[in-house]
């Protein structure tokens, strides 16, 4: 059976469209139709390889997720990744297509509408229900001529439009009277209703808002879903790491604490979400007034400027705290870019990241990293050093630019052992001779629970905590409960009979 698709617009960034995009996935797929997420065009830090070597954006991965679906570039054809205040990499179809400020990007719609249009039409094929979702507000007047991932979008798939605010925030009736009001009568036609999201307090208190937002714009409010602060689902956009804390107090005795530092153009930051959940682990995103004071483990995380967030850290400081706390024994880990910025020399001749230029690294790992104009992008399986014989393999996966050579005393911090599914035999990342440092380019390495148990037990050890992680931990069964839990709560709060009907041909 066919549906029209259903599409989530927002008032705003950060307003929940994602987690509604992936609670409704994740309901209509337990009532058996054969749903599928969809965005057009997403800007993100956060991203994700698929099974084919393709890049796409960590947001839509959850949303397959939800959907029971193996992820796909054409679920998000088009993903821009900022590497400036001004520009961005493009990856169309999970691959690079080039790096372009704002007004060069625009002049390539005509070309991208077509990749964004071949994608949707290959998902709605195969598909019974498309769930889509927008990008920032729906409403920037400014922007709207080159729009091809809100209402330009919901036009050309035909779709039901609700539009989400977060009335956490205040101004909700701006958000959304407001929002109608800036749309043209045909935009008007494909709005559906609205939905308010993070709600504190009674609903009951706000049944004459909904009225009134009903009487000013003739659509109806379909649901308020209450925030949910305890609902634990992966976000994408920057503005969410903010709102990052410990879950558990830093200053406990039996904590084990673990410090990433926040740079600038931190990347794939949900990588650590695993250790998040770990019992007995408080994980702290540090920024230079933190100080590294208390730090059980130091982890420099993903950047997709890795000499911009370089100079960051000369100067703020952290450079120097950095080399200090490894001096006196400290434990520092380093992913992708971190792992880059722990070696001696960081060198972009070909002006990859900025102009071409050479950085001194920290020096914590004998390596000198030189940016290449080729993407690495691969799923592998590997193991971590010293495993032999049939240990259970790592599932991680590869994003980055420039290659990384060792020179200096040390091993290969793991051994690839298949990409992209054809076997292969090669080291990747460096350790120390004292196994107190280490870099890698593997991403998703948390996610595997034996290693992160072996992981976290080891620097247990070293710091003579006696604690250690829960080992009953699985972040895969964790990930599809909390799933659940969000698809529940959208059931309890949203008028889902009448979204149905919405999209009943």
């Amino acid at each position: 059976m066919k549906y029209r698709p259903l599409m989530i617009l927002g008032s705003g960034s950060d307003v929940g469209k994602s987690l509604m995009v992936a609670g409704l996935c994740r309901i209509f797929r337990q009532e058996g139709i054969r749903v599928a997420p969809f965005k057009a065009q997403n800007m993100a830090l956060n991203s994700f390889i698929t099974p084919e070597g393709g890049e796409m954006g960590r947001a839509q991965v959850v949303q397959a997720q939800a959907a029971g679906l193996i992820p796909h570039v054409d679920m998000n054809p088009i993903l821009l990744k900022p590497s400036s205040q001004v520009g961005s990499q493009v990856i169309v179809h999970g691959q690079v297509y080039g790096d372009f400020a704002a007004q060069d990007y625009y002049r390539h719609k005509p070309r991208l509408v077509r990749k964004v249009m071949e994608s949707y039409r290959r998902l709605s094929a195969a598909y019974e229900l498309i769930v889509l979702e927008g990008a920032g507000s729906a409403v920037e007047l400014n922007l709207k001529k080159n729009d091809l991932v809100n209402f330009s979008m919901a036009k050309k798939a035909g779709a039901a439009v609700l539009l989400v605010a977060d009335i956490d925030r205040g101004g909700v009736f701006a958000a959304t009277i407001g929002s109608y009001h800036l749309l043209t009568p045909g935009e008007r036609r494909l709005l559906a209703g609205f939905i308010i999201n993070k709600f504190r307090g009674d609903p009951a208190l706000f049944a004459e808002g909904e009225k009134i937002i009903a009487k000013r714009t003739g659509r109806p409010v379909l649901g308020v879903l209450p925030y949910a602060p305890d609902l634990v689902i992966p976000e994408e956009d920057s503005v969410a790491l903010g709102r990052k804390h410990c879950a558990r107090d830093w200053s406990a005795a039996a904590c084990l604490r673990l410090g990433v530092v926040r740079l600038p153009h931190i990347s794939n930051y949900t990588d650590f979400d695993p250790l998040d959940q770990e019992a007995g682990v408080s994980l702290r995103y540090l920024e230079p007034r933190h100080g590294l004071d208390g730090v059980d483990l130091l982890i420099l995380p993903g950047t997709k400027n890795t000499i911009s967030d370089l100079l960051y850290l000369k100067e703020t400081g952290l450079f120097a705290q950095i080399q200090t706390f490894a001096q006196n024994g400290g434990q520092v880990v380093g992913i992708c870019g971190g792992y880059q910025i722990l070696g001696e020399e960081v060198r972009d001749p070909l002006g990859v990241e900025g102009p071409p230029r050479t950085e001194r690294g920290l020096g914590l790992l004998p390596v000198v990293t030189t940016m290449a104009g080729a993407k690495t992008t691969t799923q592998v399986k590997a193991r971590a050093a010293g495993v032999e014989g049939d240990g259970a393999p790592i599932n991680a996966y590869e994003i980055h630019m420039g290659e990384s050579l060792p020179r200096g005393e040390g091993r290969p911090a793991f051994e690839i052992i298949s990409r992209n599914g054809a076997p292969v035999q090669v080291g990747d990342g460096w350790l120390s001779p004292d196994g107190r440092v280490w870099g890698t380019y593997l991403h998703g390495l948390f996610d595997n629970d034996q290693f992160r148990r072996d992981f976290l037990l080891e620097i247990s050890r070293d710091r003579g905590l006696a604690g250690e992680a829960n080992s009953a931990l699985s972040f895969r069964d964790f990930q599809e409960t909390q799933l659940d839990r969000l698809a529940d709560l959208l059931r309890q709060h949203l008028d889902v009979d009448r979204i149905r009907a919405m999209i009943q041909l």
